[in-house]
């Protein structure tokens, strides 16, 4: 675990916290006299699954972490069903609506607009992110990252609560290699549903939402392996990243669906 903490650092964006050292004892005090952070809480404990919270800061919510292993499908295999959202339509019954409303070419950043399904009485929330995949072959590391962002082609609609705060990343390690079963990944998540249900309320759901949800990830991947459903391989497909001087020659014809956000907004990293 140590180590995918040390490569997510290396691939920290602006905007992105970096990550503390490995969760510490639930023992400990919330917060120390220099005003860093609380130190992370176990929640759940298992062979092949841990999750910690801890409370964020000026807020009723919690960030939360995963460390995890899968030994049945490849690091590939399990990537490329998180990046593709037609593939996700199928296996999430939550999902609404999961669209990429801009991309870049260039760079491989992608703004999504997320529509789902919260538990009965709360309204359904939609989420507009961008999100950046790196896949690092000399470390043998891969990163996902999202947050939340606002884009002028998907104005908030009274149907939905609009999650304005949210961040996620994920970081996989092969066990071996990209292409063989096995692997260890490192989930850290927040966000703020817009609910008005007390803190443990919240908490409780996520904490046991976030398990459902990796499984059903896992079980997809299962299933795209065992029946060889055609998943898109981001990792193949991604164009090779350029520097900014490059980036900033490059005729804006290159890019696809570019809009008044433009590919610099949607930056990630």
């Amino acid at each position: 675990m140590k180590r995918l903490e040390e490569m997510s650092a290396v691939f920290q964006s602006p905007g992105v916290e970096r990550h503390p050292p490995e969760p510490k004892s639930q023992t400990e005090g919330n917060e120390d006299s220099a005003g860093r952070k609380a130190p992370w809480e176990m929640v759940m404990d298992k062979k092949h699954f841990k999750l910690w919270r801890r409370p964020i800061t000026g807020s009723h919510h919690y960030q939360y972490r995963v460390f995890g292993t899968y030994t049945d499908v490849t690091p590939r295999q399990f990537f490329n069903v998180q990046l593709d959202t037609e593939y996700r339509k199928k296996w999430d019954a939550l999902v609404i609506k999961l669209e990429v409303i801009e991309r870049d070419v260039i760079s491989g950043s992608e703004v999504l607009h997320w529509v789902t399904h919260f538990p009965y009485p709360m309204y359904s929330r939609d989420y507009v992110y961008v999100r950046r995949y790196s896949v690092d072959q000399e470390n043998n590391v891969m990163v996902l990252v999202s947050r939340a962002v606002e884009h002028p082609s998907v104005p908030e609609s009274p149907e939905f609560v609009r999650v304005k705060s949210y961040e996620s990343q994920m970081v996989i390690r092969p066990h071996k290699s990209f292409d063989e079963n096995g692997f260890d990944y490192l989930l850290t998540y927040s966000d703020n549903p817009q609910t008005v249900f007390p803190r443990y309320c919240v908490s409780w759901m996520v904490s046991s939402g976030m398990p459902d949800f990796l499984e059903k990830l896992h079980m997809a991947t299962l299933k795209a392996k065992n029946m060889e459903i055609k998943v898109k391989d981001y990792i193949s497909s991604k164009p090779v990243e350029m520097g900014s001087e490059a980036k900033a020659a490059t005729p804006s014809s290159e890019r696809k669906n570019e809009s008044s956000c433009g590919p610099a907004r949607i930056e990630y990293a």
